[in-house]
Order: structure tokens, then C-alpha cells, then sequence
């Protein structure tokens, strides 16, 4: 229940989401709380719940006070303290916004359509901070990132890594080729420039092409290039099943990268992928133990979903056919050769057949490949690259991972909540809910307190933005109020753009953007930029 207690007058719901304040980029954090001297009218004031702070400390019935974007106290009302909103949250869960350090939805957020920026799959999962750029594909001109969503504010806030990928393209173009000194050095100064403009590091996709041409000592380069300016380092790893070099061979890649260039290492979506690789995760989980006890930083995100998702040329296609771009590897495909045919029977085995393979996009939406192959009455390889040289761009689920592994993952205390959001796959609708779901009520994974803990202060920690992730004085006011019997996800492989439930009411910086579990409309997203340093050497 939302209710106004303006002195001198009502202040409506549909003011306040009108509301605007300042730039949206967010160059540095004071947590200082502003004093508050009584009498003294706030901005808002949620009562009646039940707190889970986001720190790891036990759930504690108290206020929250939110003024001019921050939570200025946590517990008892001070003396003479009222507020122009009450929220009653009775009955209810109030937990930090949620931040997603893994998302494809960069193009959402810089869209001009305002149905798309409002991103309101995320803020009714009670994602308030969404990070993009993920598997070396962020733009190396942050800068102008930046600048865009100063413009246009998305619904939530919004960070970004720089990417391998997109650096790598921009100087080498899609060639199978090592840079040359000079070419190095020019994508360690994108990666630099990028640092200084506010990414929070460098992400990569070995597993995609043109990134996986590259060999470890360039990705060192690069990811030093982040590390001398306080970045992570965070991949898709070059295998996470038996695609190429295998899943332990691509961790051991990973934690070299992180090592040699002195930075934290994030792996995105940890899995054990495909029918080779099932089973692994408790071998996955003993090497990195192991190095972080040996001193190194690694943390991982997870989606709780059994399939995967990515392009079925990335699936099927081996990567020396993806040498020159998507031309190319048509013209290959069209060639039909013994060499590409028996690497693409290899990985449709190794992922598990074409039972297994679901299209989301495209002419052929909902359709499985064997039932594609059926209807056309071909094998189901020759349906795949029928498929390939029609859309060579189509979009697929893969169902490849078991159980075991995921719930094995999701013990970890350095594995935090994420959902990899993508088009045709419901874990951009529905992640965060369904973590809540099958691991908090379902299951004895995590009790309420870790997974706030882990889809919250723990991933702003490790991604280095300060003043997120806790229900604290001088943070900002990113809040969200929950029904924890009623928070769950919706969205299926069949719908896969059905919102979740439970979300009552979520604020970001301080402005309400769920009221009654219904978006208002408000873009009081920021972009969050990592507050640049005197050593970092950058460019005024």
C-alpha cells in the first residue's frame, strides 16, 4: 500500500515518476548520510517490513528513510522525522535493488523506443543496476555510452564493460591472424581510454569468433591494459564443455588471463556444458577453491535454468568456417564440404543432438531442429545447414546442462545471482525469481539472507560500484519490496516474455519505478562509471 503524507498537501504517484534530477552518470559516491535534523520532511518512508539488508546479517523488522536519492536511516524514525510518501510494507520484504552483472541488454537500454529503455523485465525481478557489454562485445567508446543514457535514462541503472571482441574487430576485423606490436598496442590503449571513461573492465567471449582466433598472451595485453586502472577481468570462457579445449583447460585459460595481468577474474554463466561436461562442476568448483585460496579474486554469476542459449552458428559451426565473417562461413556452408560436415556432426553431438536444439527466432520459432529435419525430410545436419545459409543470424535454446551441476554451482558462495538476458530465452524475464524460487522455498540451497546477499551486496563489491548492493545510510535509495511467497518467474521456453511476480513496489535512486507491482513509467536509471583515479594516467 502507497500512500501520501505531504505536509501541506498531496503529492501524486504520477508526479513523482514524472520527476527528473541531474545528469545520469554517476562519477563518484559519497556515503556520507546528510544529517537529519528534526522537524525535517523526506522524501519517503517504507514501514511495517521486514529488512534483509544485503550484508549477510539477519532479518530485522525496521524503517527505511529515503531523501533526494538516498537512504538517510535504517531502523527506528528519528524524532520529528515525517515523510511526503508512506509505504506500507506490512507483511512484505525489503531487500537492496538487485544488480545483474551479466545481461544482453545494452541495445534495450540505449533504444530510443521508451518501451524497451523502461527494461521492465529486469525491474520486476527487482533489478535495480544491469551491466552490460558482457562477452566482449562492449563498446570501447564508453564515453559515448555514457553520453547516450545521459540523454535518454533507461529504467534501471546501467554499467558497462569494454570489449575484447569489439576491440578486437574494430583494428583486426574478423581475420583468423595474430596482431601485429602495433595493432596490440593500439587495442590496450581502446581498452585504457575505455577504462578511464568508466567501464568496470574488460570482458571477453573466447568462445565466439572473432575473439577465440585470439591466443592467451593478446588477451593478457589487453586485460592489463583494465587491471592498471582498477578493472576486472570477466569471460565467457573459450570452452564450458568439449567444443575446443575443454572446460577445465578454459578455467585453467582464465584464471592464467587474471594471473599474468593482475586483476579479479569473473566467469559469466559457470556451467558444465553439454553431454561431455555433465557432471564436471565438482572438479570446477575444487580448481577454483584452490586458486582463491592461493590469494587469486574469482567469482562467477549463474542463471538456474538447464539450457543455454546462443546462435546456432555459434553452436554448430566450427570456428576456422568463421574466419572472414558471416559471408564467409556461408559460403563454406554452401560448399558443404566432409571437413565442416563432420565438425558440425561433433558439435551437435556434443550438444546433445538435435532433440535438444529449440529455435527462438526467425521463420522457424518454437520448432526443434529433429522436427525441422523431419518435416524436411533430410538429416538433421542437412536441416541445420539449411538453416544456417537461410538465417545465418537464428537464435537457439539448447538443452545441455544437468541438475546436478547447476544446484552444485549455486552452493558457491563466490557464485552470484545473473541471468545472461537474451532474446527468445526466459531467463531474461525471469532468473532472479526463479533463483528465489527453487533455491530460498523450493530447495535447502540458500537461506533469503545469502541470496539477497549474493544478488546484491556481493556483485557490487566485486564489480567495484560503491554505494550499491546494501540497505545502508548514504547508499543510494535502490530499494525493492518484495512478497516473498509471491516472488517467482512466469516466463517458460514456450512464453518466454512473461514478467515475474512478487515485486510490490522498487525504487531506483530513490524515485518509484514499480508501484503495486506495476511499472510507473519512470527512467531514474543512471550509468554507473567507475570514478576515475589520478594514477589511472588518463587524458583530461
Amino acid at each position: 500500500m502507497i500512500r501520501s503524507a505531504a505536509i501541506g498537501g498531496v503529492l501524486c504517484l504520477t508526479m513523482l515518476a514524472a520527476a527528473s534530477s541531474g545528469r545520469t552518470s554517476e562519477p563518484g559516491v559519497s556515503l556520507r548520510p546528510a544529517p537529519l535534523s528534526a522537524p525535517r520532511t523526506i522524501d519517503a518512508i517504507v514501514a511495517g517490513g521486514r529488512v534483509i539488508d544485503g550484508s549477510g546479517a539477519a532479518p530485522r523488522n525496521s524503517e527505511v528513510g529515503i531523501d533526494d536519492g538516498r537512504i538517510v536511516y535504517v531502523g527506528p524514525r528519528p524524532a520529528g522525522v515525517t515523510a511526503e510518501q508512506m509505504i506500507d510494507a506490512t507483511g512484505l520484504t525489503v531487500v537492496p535493488g538487485f544488480i545483474d552483472p551479466h545481461t544482453h541488454s545494452g541495445s534495450d537500454a540505449l533504444s530510443d523506443e521508451p518501451g524497451r529503455r523502461l527494461l521492465a523485465n529486469h525491474l520486476l525481478q527487482g533489478v535495480t543496476t544491469i551491466v552490460i557489454g558482457n562477452d566482449g562485445g562492449g563498446d570501447p567508446d564508453v564515453g559515448a555510452v555514457l553520453t547516450r543514457l545521459d540523454r535518454q535514462p533507461p529504467g534501471p541503472n546501467v554499467a558497462a564493460f569494454v570489449g575484447f571482441g569489439a576491440v578486437r574487430r574494430l583494428i583486426l576485423g574478423e581475420a583468423d591472424r595474430a596482431p601485429t606490436a602495433d595493432e596490440q598496442r593500439r587495442m590496450e590503449g581502446l581498452v585504457g581510454a575505455a577504462m578511464c571513461n568508466g567501464a568496470l573492465g574488460l570482458s571477453s567471449g573466447l568462445y565466439y569468433a572473432p575473439q577465440s582466433f585470439a591466443r592467451t598472451e593478446e588477451v593478457i595485453g589487453l586485460a592489463r591494459a583494465a587491471a592498471r586502472r582498477d578493472g576486472i577481468y570477466e569471460t565467457h570462457l573459450r570452452d564450458e564443455g568439449s567444443s575446443s579445449i575443454g572446460l577445465l583447460a578454459a578455467i585453467e585459460e582464465a584464471l592464467t588471463i587474471a594471473e599474468s595481468a593482475g586483476l579479479p577474474l569473473h566467469i559469466a554463466h559457470i556451467k558444465a556444458l553439454g553431454v561431455d561436461a555433465q557432471g564436471m562442476a565438482p572438479r570446477v568448483i575444487a580448481r577454483i577453491a584452490r586458486a582463491r585460496t592461493e590469494g587469486l579474486r574469482v567469482t562467477a554469476d549463474q542463471y538456474p535454468w538447464e539450457a543455454s542459449s546462443t546462435r546456432l552458428a555459434s553452436a554448430l559451426v566450427p570456428r576456422w568456417a568463421m574466419d572472414g565473417g558471416r559471408a564467409a562461413m556461408v559460403a563454406r556452408l554452401r560448399e558443404n564440404g566432409a571437413r565442416l560436415r563432420e565438425g558440425m556432426a561433433e558439435q551437435l553431438r556434443v550438444r546433445g543432438g538435435a532433440g535438444a536444439v529449440l529455435l527462438v527466432d526467425g521463420r522457424y520459432r518454437g520448432q526443434r531442429l529433429d522436427a525441422i529435419a523431419s518435416e524436411w525430410d533430410v538429416a538433421a545436419l542437412d536441416a541445420a545447414i539449411r538453416l544456417l545459409i537461410e538465417e545465418p543470424g537464428a537464435g537457439i535454446v539448447s538443452f545441455n546442462m544437468a541438475d546436478a551441476d547447476i544446484e552444485a554451482f549455486a552452493r558457491q558462495s563466490w557464485v552470484v545471482a545473473g541471468s545472461d538476458a537474451s532474446g527468445g530465452h526466459p531467463r531474461a524475464y525471469g532468473s532472479f525469481a526463479r533463483r528465489w524460487r527453487l533455491f530460498v522455498r523450493e530447495r535447502p540451497v540458500m537461506t533469503e539472507t545469502e541470496f539477497v546477499r549474493r544478488a546484491s551486496a556481493t556483485t557490487a563489491d566485486l564489480s567495484g560500484l560503491k554505494g550499491r548492493g546494501r540497505l545502508l545510510a548514504g547508499h543510494a535509495a535502490d530499494i525493492v519490496i518484495l512478497d516473498p511467497a509471491a516472488y517467482r518467474e512466469h516466463a517458460t521456453y514456450a512464453a518466454p516474455e512473461l514478467p515475474a511476480a512478487g515485486v510490490r513496489h522498487l525504487f531506483v535512486n530513490g524515485r518509484l519505478a514499480v508501484a503495486n507491482g506495476v511499472p510507473t513509467g519512470t527512467f531514474a536509471g543512471r550509468f554507473l562509471a567507475k570514478p576515475r583515479q589520478p594514477d589511472w594516467n588518463c587524458p583530461e
